[in-house]
């Protein structure tokens, strides 16, 4: 039992700073911009110096106790922290109360809810605080984002045989956050993409190459009038898109490098055209293809939604900072080496796992920095990087495996993106030179992405790649 001292945030020896502790935090919101409240009391336990190490997955729940409210967020995330465990709680009060919280009644509507629900091993029993907290079995919108954390540690000290994915295992799944709605109160400025609904429906991000070299469309449309643009992209949301991914840099093999100033000139205009033509209340969100901190910067200052990193935050040291400063959401592509160099590192050996646990591992390390950065979980969307530092059959296996990849340990919960559109290893499988000719055989690696589970597919043919997303969704996912 922690002492008195050790509850008021006393250091246990005058003569010693205070030890850093990790901690866990239940967040939940059903007032107003929920996922916005979460974030920005995220941030402020930052600014306080309760240090948000990791966050969990979002998820959308039906209340408990107090039936007749909104539906909640629920989240969790691992805090570092050299307060003791009343003074963390004082702490998250006043966070809270300055956050504008104002509790009408116990467990009822309320804009932010933070709860102390473990302290490394320590139990707590006072008055004021209960660790660990006695709801973490009984409320599954807590268990479940505390299992993404912590699977393999047990949350009650008195029970360490009994480990937190345990305690999950029995339960059906909740219900993720959904998707954004055309009928849905107006949006956050960066709103998440979902994951896991088993009833959601696929994205469908169009490409709009900003290039003159691209290898698909010829370059055609850094050409046209600011009036065609505008035209092209109705048309593209016309047609089923709702995320335009714009890029200023080809990333096929063998193509040079173009300064970032010229790649960032390409691409800020048409973001800006974009975003004054169709207001934030109009449901299209914007992607930038870059793997530079600098362009990143400058497009989502310009309205861009989503960060579209090749490079998985890899090429450059700032790019992950530059994200979670900017609470953007942030794609991250498996790719090994950089475009020039990528095609002679496709060697996944099967004494390492073959190419399945390659991607897998190497991308929980991206994850991992992408956190370490600052970035939550929620802004996280992966992408198996089909073409990059994967050649021909390959391509095909990742296909196969999608549905192992999304459930790999440290990669649960997150959203996919899967861009196969028109790519070499179609070509290479159905005989068809041309890219622009390539649109059967991307048809049927959009259904088989649907089908192992993706949330986006980013395609050139917007029109129909939206009508084999609509069919794989009904036979799939409905």
């Amino acid at each position: 039992m922690p002492t008195k001292e050790t509850l008021t945030g006393v250091p246990r020896n005058g003569n010693e700073l205070p030890a850093k502790r990790t901690a866990y935090i239940a967040l939940g919101s059903n007032l107003g911009d929920r996922i916005g409240w979460i974030e920005k009391a995220c941030n402020e336990m930052d600014a306080q110096g309760i240090r948000v190490k990791r966050t969990s997955s979002l998820w959308e729940t039906e209340p408990m106790y107090v039936l007749d409210q909104d539906r909640f967020v629920n989240g969790v995330c691992e805090v570092e922290t050299t307060l003791e465990p009343l003074a963390l709680l004082d702490a998250l009060q006043a966070i809270e109360n300055g956050l504008g919280r104002k509790k009408l009644i116990d467990k009822g509507p309320r804009n932010i809810d933070l709860d102390i629900l473990m302290y490394e091993s320590e139990i707590v029993d006072h008055p004021r605080l209960k660790i660990p907290h006695i709801g973490i079995q009984e409320r599954e919108f807590v268990l479940r984002p505390l299992a993404e954390l912590i699977p393999n540690q047990p949350p009650f000290p008195s029970r360490p045989w009994t480990l937190t994915r345990d305690l999950l295992a029995s339960l059906p799944p909740l219900r993720p956050t959904p998707p954004p709605h055309h009928n849905d109160p107006p949006l956050p400025r960066h709103p998440p993409i979902c994951a896991l609904n088993p009833a959601r429906k696929t994205h469908i991000m169009a490409i709009l190459n900003m290039t003159p070299d691209s290898f698909s469309d010829g370059g055609v449309l850094p050409s046209l009038p600011p009036t065609s643009l505008i035209s092209t992209v109705s048309s593209l949301l016309a047609a089923g898109a709702t995320m335009i991914d714009i890029g200023g840099q080809s990333t096929a093999p063998h193509t040079p490098e173009v300064p970032a100033a010229e790649e960032t000139r390409r691409v800020v205009p048409a973001i800006e055209l974009i975003r004054a033509h169709f207001p934030p209340s109009e449901p299209v969100l914007i992607s930038v293809d870059t793997y530079r901190a600098s362009v990143a910067a400058a497009a989502v200052a310009a309205g861009a939604d989503i960060v579209n990193d090749v490079s998985g935050g890899s090429m450059d040291p700032d790019m992950l900072p530059t994200v979670a400063r900017l609470g953007a959401t942030i794609c991250l592509m498996h790719m090994r080496g950089t475009p020039a160099t990528m095609s002679s590192l496709a060697r996944y050996p099967a004494n390492e796992g073959g190419l399945i646990a390659g991607i897998a591992r190497e991308l929980v390390a991206r994850v991992a920095a992408a956190e370490a950065a600052g970035i939550r979980r929620w802004r996280i969307v992966l992408d198996p990087g089909l073409g990059f530092a994967k050649v021909g059959e390959q391509n095909v296996d990742v296909l196969r495996h999608l549905e192992e990849l999304r459930g790999w340990p440290g990669l649960e919960g997150l959203p996919w993106l899967v861009g196969s559109s028109r790519k070499s290893f179609i070509g290479l499988v159905t005989g068809v030179e041309t890219p622009r000719e390539r649109i059967w055989g991307t048809a049927a690696t959009v259904a088989a992405a649907v089908k192992g589970g993706a949330d986006v597919v980013r395609v050139h043919d917007v029109r129909e790649m939206s009508q084999v997303a609509s069919m794989a969704d009904a036979i799939w996912r409905y």
